[in-house]
């Protein structure tokens, strides 16, 4: 219980947090925020910035660190998309708690509908939206060998794309590390453009105008 609530004092300091987990730590939190629905809060795109960085200084081994990651965020996507199989559209009716939140799936959802298959990859770069779309994904009943291809892609290009921007900011930003808030927060704010830039180009789309369809 102690090592429990010392784990969620810690996920207010990235940094410390990173240290205290080290690779096993890292290893379950990409696991439970990509394949566990009550993840959605656990950091992602904050903690990989992050463990490159200090990996970059020699605290971690990069190559080992991504390749655990990578795993664990492969699986655990594995496993969301197997929840979905499973729990169908019940998960849509649930109520909401502190640790559910349907509107979050529904979110995830909207934006499966709209970009198909390679919302799978997409998403990784999406804080929330990552841990839910697998759910919809198996909830479709989304071709599985498809999506495993979707699934290996997408994991592998979040973690090292991820990983190796804190591993370059460290070693061309002197003292990056000692700003590693606001890296993440700009981290933040980039992985959710693709949401941004799929909203304003819905936006600029002509509708469609029913009386210039012809009727056969």
């Amino acid at each position: 219980m102690d090592q429990l609530l010392e784990f969620f004092h810690r996920l207010r300091d990235v940094k410390a947090l990173v240290v205290w987990g080290g690779y096993v730590g890292m290893t379950l939190i990409i696991f439970a925020e990509t394949g566990l629905l009550v993840g959605f809060f656990l950091p992602g795109d904050s903690l990989l910035v992050t463990a490159g960085i200090f990996a970059s200084q020699g605290q971690f081994n990069i190559y080992l660190l991504g390749a655990l990651l990578s795993t664990a965020s492969i699986l655990g996507n594995a496993v969301g998309y197997y929840i979905g199989r499973v729990g169908g559209t019940r998960l849509f009716r649930r109520e909401e708690s502190r640790f559910f939140k349907p509107r979050y799936l529904r979110q995830a959802h909207a934006f499966y509908e709209k970009h198909g298959g390679k919302a799978v990859i997409l998403a990784r770069f999406m804080p929330i939206v990552r841990t839910f779309v697998p759910v919809v994904a198996g909830a479709a009943e989304m071709d599985y060998r498809k999506y495993t291809m979707y699934n290996v892609v997408g994991g592998l290009l979040w973690i090292w794309l991820m990983l190796f921007t804190g591993d370059v900011l460290n070693r061309y930003i002197p003292g990056v590390e000692r700003h590693t808030g606001r890296v993440i927060i700009i981290v933040i704010l980039v992985s959710f453009l693709p949401a941004v830039i799929g909203w304003l180009r819905s936006r600029n789309k002509k509708p469609v105008d029913d009386t210039a369809v012809s009727t056969h």
